[in-house]
């Protein structure tokens, strides 16, 4: 028998540029870039790294010419966090037509986790929204990713606008 687990997802918003609170590291061994030529299996691995602990399912089963065609879409833009040159985590960041962007994934890599990046990271991927013309930068997190997430989004300004609740299987 499968267990299940009920899980709260809060969507979450900036709308104020000026509502954003940065919290930006300043060390050198740490950068940020965009994978202009993201391959499938360092998406894949990036997005398995990152999402594994939390649940992540929703693109395990898609199949290589799937993920290929999302990170070749020219409204999906994917940017790395290295730390003295090892990948630390990623975010996703989906250029809506209405002139929102929304932050579709965000995290760390698990041996990253505890050393502040995680509020490095949001900090850059939000400016980047707003460099790339956001009107909007919005989310989303669940009960099942990490506890300091919420906390963190909250902290930097963001906003929530709606909530849900839905079932997960507990199962691997």
């Amino acid at each position: 028998m499968t267990e299940e687990t009920e899980v709260t997802r809060t969507y979450l918003e900036l709308s104020d540029r000026s509502a954003f609170r940065s919290a930006r590291m300043h060390d050198a061994d740490i950068r940020v870039d965009r994978a202009e030529r993201c391959t499938v299996s360092f998406y894949r691995y990036l997005y398995r790294e990152v999402g594994a602990r939390y649940h992540w399912r929703d693109r395990s089963d898609w199949d290589d010419e799937t993920v290929q065609r999302n990170i070749d879409n020219p409204r999906i833009a994917v940017w790395v966090m290295y730390v003295a040159g090892v990948p630390a985590g990623y975010f996703e960041l989906s250029h809506d037509a209405d002139g929102s962007v929304e932050i579709v994934h965000f995290g760390l890599i698990p041996e990253f986790i505890g050393h502040g990046l995680g509020k490095h990271l949001l900090t850059v991927a939000t400016e980047q929204a707003w460099r790339d013309g956001a009107k909007r930068v919005w989310l989303h997190t669940c009960t099942l990713d990490d506890k300091a997430a919420l906390p963190n989004y909250l902290k930097r300004g963001f906003v929530p606008f709606r909530e849900e609740k839905y079932k997960v299987s507990k199962s691997p």
